[in-house]
């Protein structure tokens, strides 16, 4: 499905975007961001963009200004949104790299953003399609929070940061950023430092390796609504694996579609 990406300013416009908003994060009436909000932001010459299709908004992403300028200055992507039902593939990537160009065009060389470290779908996609890195594990970062993708889990956040001129954000943006190979790891006898066991138990092992890999589960938000001790067991078992690699000085350098994170000790 092609679809037409451009700022929207306009009221009406983001009404649909909040409205949409409120769909994708299944709290109806409800949207994470109000309409006045984004007015007041689009205002104020902040990052506010809708994907078309038909005539009829499928995506949207929002992000402002932050830091200290000249030298702290960074986007902040807040929020990216696609209707499920849209079959727009590759639209939050097209998206993205929307708000790369405006950033570029204006001088912002980076670009911030939280993501949960438990999805591996935005994993693969913040770190290996788009080709940023995740420098921070931040615990429990917002607090509660009662949307239909979160409800009942803590909100531990990987920091994303993308620096936007960068040869491995080219690289990216042109398709051409090859995907990490964990088997060919495990081959090389790396043993997992978090890994699902036999009934979909998180399994922890220590290690001091120069390269270490960390699995997540296959789909976290249907295992929160299923079994939330398990998807609880999962959370806490990455933040110590995870997070606690980060602590002791590891990098992430990629992540690969079937939910490995792979890290090195540079």
């Amino acid at each position: 499905m092609n679809s037409d990406i451009r700022e929207l300013s306009e009221l009406e416009d983001l009404r649909q975007l909040a409205d949409l908003f409120a769909v994708v994060w299944g709290r109806p009436g409800q949207p994470p961001l109000s309409s006045d909000i984004l007015k007041a932001l689009a205002h104020s010459g902040n990052y506010i963009s809708g994907a078309f299709a038909s005539g009829r908004l499928i995506g949207g992403l929002v992000g402002w200004l932050g830091g200290v300028p000249p030298h702290d200055l960074h986007m902040h992507s807040h929020i990216l949104g696609v209707l499920p039902d849209s079959e727009a593939r590759g639209l939050g990537f097209d998206l993205k790299q929307h708000q790369r160009r405006w950033c570029l065009a204006r001088e912002v060389k980076v670009m911030e953003w939280t993501t949960d470290p438990l999805i591996r779908r935005n994993a693969y996609f913040n770190l290996t399609k788009l080709g940023a890195g995740a420098p921070e594990y931040l615990v429990d970062f917002y607090g509660q929070m009662e949307d239909g993708i979160n409800a009942g889990d803590e909100s531990d956040r990987l920091l994303i940061r993308w620096r936007l001129d960068s040869k491995k954000a080219e690289a990216a943006a042109a398709g051409r950023l090859a995907e990490l190979d964990v088997d060919k790891l495990r081959g090389w006898g790396r043993t997992p430092i978090l890994s699902a066991g036999p009934r979909g138990e998180p399994v922890l092992v220590s290690s001091s390796a120069r390269v270490l890999i960390c699995q997540v589960p296959d789909d976290v938000v249907a295992l929160r609504h299923s079994d939330p001790a398990l998807a609880r067991e999962w959370r806490m078992a990455l933040r110590h694996a995870l997070g606690g690699a980060l602590d002791r000085g590891y990098e992430i350098t990629g992540a690969t579609r079937a939910g490995w994170y792979v890290l090195e000790n540079q």
